[in-house]
């Protein structure tokens, strides 16, 4: 039977997104600490794969994941999930809304509810936590450190905790994005409505270093859903860029961009072409299709065909 980790503990919208995996609501599910936590437990072979957010709508990216999988041993992203994102508040046993003075909460879900809470609760100081679900769970602690927690409802009532207010996210639409990542070995089929995702080092910082990168998607045709620069931790001024572009490596525009990345910067690193959770597919323009790089392949080749020793020599 497959097991899967997940940054949790119970109860986390990480954990919701892994049960959108068919067969991971019967697997065996291991709640991780930490996005590392949870990445290391597939380096190890522990687990067959780990579940893990990357990207929100409101806040971006998740730096916690894409500083993970960009280093260390090499992942591969297999599938993306997205979870429609409500948060509550939940105190402990005789703490009203005018009583709070710690809030614990992970760092995107305090951003996404700040509007909220210095509305209603503008004395309150955060307390970071690992994770929404972690925040709710320490409230059963009589030694927690906070008073009140920001989680989803389904862990609220899972663990029985007072609601004291609910719908507290400043977008009522917010959406984040999760990845399943496994080991390098797994490429999931084309479906024609791909996402790849790659990790672009500078090789050397210049002017118009960044735009070499992007001028390989754009002379193909390839668009790109997703830019981030991170830094690599090796030195002040020194990134990385974290990439999402549509398509699949099967596909011969993003294969082209990706050999053109190399020759720029052989440290790319590719961490998979997977199928849109969305299934939205992309509109690809006449000269960047499978058939026009086939044609124009085989045009090259009967160039060179036609010079080969032996031709005619018209010298």
């Amino acid at each position: 039977m497959s097991s899967y980790a997940y940054l949790g503990p119970e109860g986390t919208f990480t954990e919701a997104a892994l049960l959108q995996v068919p067969g991971a609501d019967s697997a065996e599910r291991v709640p991780a600490t930490t996005v590392n936590a949870a990445l290391d437990l597939v380096r190890d072979g522990r687990v067959r794969a780990a579940m893990v957010p990357i990207e929100n709508s409101v806040e971006g990216g998740v730096s916690a994941t894409l500083d993970a999988i960009a280093g260390g041993d090499p992942l591969r992203i297999i599938r993306e999930v997205l979870v429609p994102i409500s948060f509550v508040l939940v105190a402990r046993p005789g703490i009203d809304l005018e009583d709070i003075r710690f809030v614990a909460t992970h760092g995107h879900a305090w951003a996404q509810c700040r509007g909220w809470t210095e509305k209603n609760i503008p004395e309150a100081e955060y307390v970071p936590s690992s994770s929404t679900a972690a925040a709710a769970h320490a409230l059963l602690d009589d030694d927690a450190a906070h008073d009140a927690a920001i989680c989803s409802p389904l862990v609220a009532q899972r663990l029985g905790l007072r609601v004291i207010a609910d719908h507290i996210g400043d977008v009522g639409d917010a959406v984040t994005r999760f990845i399943l990542v496994s080991k390098p070995d797994i490429l999931p089929a084309r479906t024609g409505a791909d996402k790849t995702t790659l990790v672009i080092p500078l090789p050397e910082d210049h002017p118009g270093a960044l735009m070499e990168i992007l001028d390989q998607f754009a002379a193909r045709g390839v668009n790109l859903s997703r830019i981030e620069s991170r830094p690599t931790g090796l030195f002040l001024g020194d990134y990385f860029f974290s990439i999402d572009a549509d398509g699949h490596v099967a596909d011969a525009r993003v294969a082209d961009a990706l050999q053109g990345l190399h020759r720029i910067s052989p440290g790319l690193r590719f961490l998979g072409s997977y199928a849109r959770a969305d299934r939205r597919e992309y509109e690809v323009g006449r000269h960047t299709t499978d058939q026009a790089f086939q044609a124009a392949h085989a045009w090259v080749e009967s160039l060179l065909r036609a010079a080969e020793p032996g031709s005619e020599d018209v010298g």
